[in-house]
């Protein structure tokens, strides 16, 4: 009940201003009597995924809580884990505005964020003063004026100073609102930046005496072809873990509806068939070596279980979040608990 009201408030608002008054609000009530609110209990269904062992199947994707300021929050929903990000080295502004676009119809959104966030060492104090011990994945990225040749330093740099405090960490090289940003998913460039951040792995791990998962999220904009040589390089890599799928380019499903011609990437319900295409053909190709968590148009506990059935071991929600609140973690939870 509340979220609906809340909802009804917020979609009054031009949608990057209720983000932020969300986020504020969250971060503000989040260790409060106020989270009384929005607070749920989850029955358990634990998995195991890249060896950490996670209460219940059912994520927060990228993008939400960029610099982790209401984590406790999306904690006391029942989130299985979150994920923060993406998150630079440093602090960027990300594209002018207005760059978030409802389309209500579709129960979809467009954005060309462009990795706005306030910098990785803002992220890590964030992630220190956390009072719950969710689970947290951390999503890097490249400052939009690193070269895309040099870009691996920015996600080496990342890596290296969220390490200690990341349950996982995931290399986003898929978004499509960083120019070249996605020409990493292809050829020696994908090679060479993940040969790059296993090496940085094992160092840390040493280091910090921890061994701290990373997994590659892809886009759902892919060629059979080059999910198979994403696959090839995952393998090769000894990747712990894949992210399927980040947005679309594609406007299916949405044409002539407002805001439908916005450039950026496309969430939410258009997404789930495209997103679930892309899951079943890398699951085959891994070959179950190498675990799946599936994104992309979940607004129901029908759309994740066909994630799951396609070959994704968890999910993680964020448009269809904004569009059916909490309640739908606590029916995708106990649909996967039935199957």
């Amino acid at each position: 009940m509340f979220y609906k009201i809340a909802q009804k408030v917020m979609f009054q608002m031009d949608p990057e201003r209720a983000h932020k008054l969300a986020i504020r609000s969250l971060s503000a009530t989040s260790n409060s009597p106020l989270a009384c609110l929005y607070r749920q209990q989850i029955a358990p269904a634990p998995v195991n995924f890249m060896g950490l062992t996670f209460p219940n199947p059912v994520g927060l994707a990228a993008g939400l809580d960029k610099d982790g300021e209401a984590i406790d929050a999306f904690q006391a929903m029942g989130f299985g884990h979150v994920e923060v990000g993406t998150v630079t080295p440093r602090p960027q502004p990300g594209n002018e505005l207005p760059r978030l676009f409802r389309l209500k119809p579709a129960q979809a959104i467009i954005n060309r964020m462009g990795f706005n966030n306030k910098g990785v060492d803002n992220l890590v104090k964030n992630l220190i003063a956390k009072k719950s011990g969710i689970l947290v994945g951390v999503n890097i990225g490249k400052n939009k004026d690193t070269p895309v040749e040099t870009g691996k330093d920015d996600y080496l740099i990342c890596m290296d100073k969220v390490y200690p405090y990341a349950s996982y960490i995931t290399v986003n090289i898929s978004s499509p609102n960083t120019p070249g940003l996605r020409s990493l998913q292809y050829g020696d460039l994908l090679d060479d930046l993940l040969s790059a951040i296993k090496v940085k792995q094992a160092e840390l791990a040493a280091k910090h005496g921890r061994y701290v998962p990373v997994a590659l999220k892809i886009a759902p904009d892919l060629t059979p072809d080059e999910i198979d040589n994403i696959a090839e390089s995952l393998l090769k890599n000894k990747f712990d873990g894949a992210i399927a799928t980040n947005t679309t380019l594609t406007r299916d499903g949405v044409s002539g509806l407002e805001n439908a011609n916005e450039s950026g990437g496309l969430s939410g319900k258009p997404l789930a068939e495209l997103s679930t295409k892309v899951i079943r053909q890398l699951a085959k190709a891994l070959q179950g070596q190498i675990p799946i968590m599936g994104v992309g148009g979940i607004n129901s506990a029908a759309d994740a279980l066909a994630k799951f059935d396609a070959g994704a071991s968890m999910v993680q929600i964020y448009s269809g979040f904004i569009y059916h609140g909490p309640e739908l973690i606590k029916e995708i939870v106990a649909a996967y608990r039935a199957k």
